[in-house]
């Protein structure tokens, strides 16, 4: 399968040029390493998740705080993929890639799966973001329609109604559905742009998952007199809490109308070049105080991050600040929202593409 190519533009090339050395420059007169606090936090945030396990089965006996501890842990699980396995994919915790590869294993252990996670990241997202057919995060799953210029079919002419049911099952379909297929259906765009999943990794996938559920659930149930459907409740809490905190965090930051979903041509050419891409279908969200800096891992600036992935996101202030400065001055689509706005043009965007009553970007 041939990949999608971006448009050639060579003035563009000198932009980002110029805006990458406007901010190297930047981040070079910041005194210190910032990235320790992150390795700090790859110590911390695994901790107080096993820390909240323990709480959760050494207290078995008081049914109320078994589940909020499990419900917390869901809570964590969501602070350590932004903090943590993000940054991880990206190198960007650690010199070492060694270092940087065994934190991202920690996505093992809480459900998911590191090695086709990083591939999806990277190769896909990172590679085309909003890019029908190649960006995993707006893929379609048939109950809801992402892509605006995708006629709307069956229970879709409803989304905009029970978005809010489908949404909290999020982590549940990773867990069970997604994860699988990306392993196994030849269909998938995983499989077709990284060729064949080596069998050591299918065996890793199995067995981490089924290590996951006997800690989750066997082991309460077996070793600490939990009854099952204690067990089994706190974790489907668990699990749906991680969903709708996930979602708030990654919803406001792609699929909005305001946001472009380029199409591709014949060619599999793209209509912008790679600069004015990431502008057009990425936005910021207004929100910058020390919980987002310090705990939910700047997600708010993610236009840096689309723009500059070797930088971590201790960084992202700063590289804003030049990104924002610099679009100014060259008529580049930089677009920043409240967050309760971007959720609200979220909703917009299901409203929109239900009733087909789309806009599509002028190409």
């Amino acid at each position: 399968m041939e990949k999608p190519s971006y448009f050639k533009d060579s003035d563009d090339a000198k932009l980002f040029n110029e805006l990458r050395k406007k901010v190297n420059q930047r981040v070079e007169e910041i005194p210190g390493n910032r990235d320790i606090y992150i390795q700090v936090k790859a110590v911390i945030l695994p901790l107080i998740y096993i820390s909240l396990y323990f709480v959760a089965v050494l207290n078995a006996e008081v049914p109320w705080l078994y589940v909020l501890s499990f419900v917390v842990m869901g809570v964590f699980l969501v602070l350590i993929y932004l903090n943590l396995i993000h940054e991880a994919a990206h190198n960007n915790i650690y010199k070492s890639k060694r270092l940087n590869f065994l934190v991202l294993h920690i996505f093992d252990f809480v459900g998911a799966n590191s090695y086709i996670w990083k591939k999806r990241h990277i190769a896909s997202h990172h590679a085309y973001p909003n890019v029908d057919g190649w960006d995993t995060d707006i893929e379609q799953s048939g109950l809801l329609l992402i892509v605006p210029w995708i006629k709307a079919k069956g229970v879709q002419k409803y989304q905009d109604k029970f978005f809010f049911l489908v949404y909290p099952l999020y982590l549940f379909n990773w867990m069970f559905i997604r994860d699988f297929r990306d392993f196994f259906d030849k269909e998938r765009v995983i499989l077709k742009t990284q060729g064949r999943i080596p069998v050591i990794e299918k065996v890793k996938m199995i067995g981490y998952k089924l290590f996951y559920f006997f800690y989750q659930i066997v082991v309460p149930v077996v070793f600490f007199k939990v009854s099952v459907g204690l067990a089994l409740g706190a974790w489907f809490l668990q699990v749906i809490s991680a969903s709708i905190f996930a979602l708030f965090v990654l919803l406001p930051l792609h699929p909005l109308p305001d946001n472009a979903f380029p199409r591709l041509d014949r060619n599999n050419g793209l209509p912008f070049s790679w600069l004015r891409h990431q502008f057009e279908v990425t936005n910021d969200l207004k929100e910058n105080n020390w919980l987002v800096r310090n705990v939910l891992g700047n997600f708010n600036f993610h236009v840096a991050h689309h723009l500059f992935p070797n930088y971590s996101y201790m960084y992202y202030n700063e590289i804003t600040e030049e990104i924002e400065k610099f679009a100014k001055e060259h008529g580049l689509a930089y677009k920043r929202f409240p967050l309760i706005t971007a959720l609200a043009k979220h909703r917009d965007l299901l409203r929109q593409n239900a009733n087909n009553a789309y806009y599509i970007l002028e190409e």
